[in-house]
């Protein structure tokens, strides 16, 4: 292949990939709680862990916990948690 459809075919696939992690987000809201009854973000790494996942990242979004990593299937994901009860929040479509 010529440098020029590599170069292409390079930025068709990162663009696919932007789309598919902006989707991924889509409109994800956790209720709000005070952060003094927020669980520790290293409590839901544990936990997750301890259920097959391996965490690469967890932050705050929107009120949620965001994971990033593999779940128990081998699965990449990016997955909400609610901070003080880590029910699995799932993006409004």
């Amino acid at each position: 292949m010529s440098h020029q459809i590599l170069s292409r075919l390079a930025c068709a696939v990162a663009a696919a990939a932007f789309c598919v992690a902006a989707q991924a987000h889509g409109d994800v809201q956790c209720d709000v709680a005070p952060k003094a009854e927020w669980k520790p973000q290293m409590e839901l790494q544990k936990q997750l862990t301890e259920q097959g996942w391996r965490v690469r990242q967890v932050k705050t979004y929107n009120n949620c916990y965001e994971v990033y990593g593999i779940d128990d299937k081998g699965a990449k994901v990016e997955a909400f948690f609610h901070p003080k009860t880590f029910e699995r929040v799932q993006p409004k479509s």
